[in-house]
């Protein structure tokens, strides 16, 4: 048995499948590519996969990170080509690297997601750039979101890294986050933009990176 980890993208004609569906997705991929995937112990037996940090629906990806556990695999090289013939349209995996088997939880190990995002040019450039570098010099944010019937209270500037605009055009103003994306938490970007003045939700957002331990 290999512990193979996987980098995938996802592209905006996946941008609206949920993780569950996601989780459901994989194990018929390998099943299609003809690999054996192995299974858990125990009553109610599941396939061995886990992903360090699920993505969001209506976000993309260039940079998700899976672990999978194989039965008697071929060469990463030809598990990387079985795959791809199975692969959906916008559903690609970039890399491959056996593991090993007493290395920590992939899950584990996550400490900040990078993502480029996109929101609307709702005022002069410079205010945006203002608004970010204001954000940044800040030492706490007390902050407070309502998620379905419960209401969270936390320090949202401890949840940023860094933060920068990257680009600004006539349709919109581009942003850098770097976010924290651990065990204990993860900051999200449309609440990163909410925090600096934008009413309106991200445009878009993309995950450019996963930051491991």
């Amino acid at each position: 048995m290999k512990r193979i980890r996987f980098r995938y993208t996802r592209g905006d004609k996946l941008k609206f499948i949920s993780h569950l569906d996601m989780m459901r997705l994989w194990p018929r991929v390998f099943r299609r590519a003809g690999l054996d995937m192995a299974y858990s112990e125990g009553f109610n037996a599941h396939p061995r996969l886990a992903v360090a940090a699920p993505l969001a629906v209506g976000w993309t990806s260039e940079a998700e990170l899976m672990e999978v556990w194989l039965e008697n695999p071929p060469l990463v090289s030809t598990v990387l080509g079985l795959i791809a013939a199975q692969m959906p349209e916008d559903l690609g995996v970039e890399q491959a690297l056996i593991m090993p088997p007493e290395a920590p939880s992939l899950q584990s190990l996550v400490r900040f997601a990078e993502y480029r995002v996109k929101l609307p040019l709702d005022r002069p450039a410079p205010e945006i750039s203002q608004a970010v570098e204001n954000l940044m010099k800040l030492s706490t944010l007390d902050w407070s979101h309502r998620r379905d019937a419960e209401t969270r209270h936390y320090d949202l500037r401890a949840q940023i890294g860094d933060m920068s605009v990257i680009d600004t055009s006539a349709d919109g103003v581009t942003l850098f986050m770097r976010l924290k994306n651990d065990p204990s938490g993860s900051g999200r970007p449309e609440q990163m933009a909410l925090a600096l003045g934008f009413a309106d939700y991200p445009l878009s957002i993309h995950r450019t990176r996963l930051v491991l331990a």
